[in-house]
């Protein structure tokens, strides 16, 4: 379970971590994973969103994915510096996906987010 400290919620705080300035991505076929840094408070612990829309499924697929989703990030938070946000953005393939393969893509850009881009990991 992820905790609620560690939640997007607000519509703006999603907005900034996928669009907002110095924001970063890094996808592929299950999974796009945007990260950006929150306005200098370095203080907040990393907080973690999930975007699944209606192109992966009905709603049992897309609750489905979602509960899969946070389940793997709740395990990535220990490596997700603070003050970052993360949204994970479920790409239609990741209906069909084992929870296996759902969480080695979502490792693989978080790793690939965190270690190539400086200013996140900081």
């Amino acid at each position: 379970m992820l905790p609620a400290r560690h939640r997007l919620r607000e519509r703006a705080d999603f907005t900034s971590a996928v669009r907002g300035p110095g924001a970063s991505r890094a996808g592929g076929r299950l999974v796009v994973v945007h990260a950006n840094r929150t306005d200098a408070r370095t203080d907040l612990p990393p907080r973690v969103g999930f975007v699944v829309s209606k192109a992966v499924g009905n709603a049992v697929t897309r609750n489905l994915t979602k509960r899969r989703l946070r389940a793997i990030m709740a395990t990535q938070l220990s490596g997700i510096p603070e003050g970052v946000d993360v949204v994970v953005r479920a790409n239609p393939a990741a209906a069909h996906a084992t929870y296996q393969e759902l969480a080695d893509s979502v490792a693989s850009q978080v790793n690939r987010l965190l270690h190539s881009r400086p200013r996140l990991s900081s």
